[in-house]
């Protein structure tokens, strides 16, 4: 139930890694992005359609480059994980404290 998620959030980890690249490189290829993570170029190729879905990467003649809302996303990032990261604490089985009671 739980290697789902897991897999999830390894997911976005390279997604919002691959976008980092961009936004401190553009633009950037493949190959280079492939060079500096280590992650293969299926995978880059991956999160780059992913992030082009997403309108927060556009493909150009030289690499990847941000749109115009790329800068939103990003400043709404760290409160959105928050929020999801509180959800999850919120889940935990503390079975210590039910079995003290």
């Amino acid at each position: 139930m739980v290697d789902r998620l897991e897999k999830e959030v390894d997911m976005l980890s390279r997604h919002l890694q691959v976008l980092r690249l961009v936004i401190e490189n553009e633009p950037i290829g493949i190959v280079r992005m492939s060079d500096e993570t280590g992650y293969a170029h299926h995978k880059i190729r991956y999160s780059l359609r992913v992030l082009e879905e997403e309108s927060l990467i556009d493909p150009s003649s030289q690499g990847a480059i941000t749109t115009d809302q790329t800068d939103t996303f990003v400043d709404e990032l760290d409160g959105r994980i928050d929020a999801v990261s509180t959800k999850l604490d919120e889940m935990k089985l503390d079975t210590a404290d039910e079995m003290s009671q």
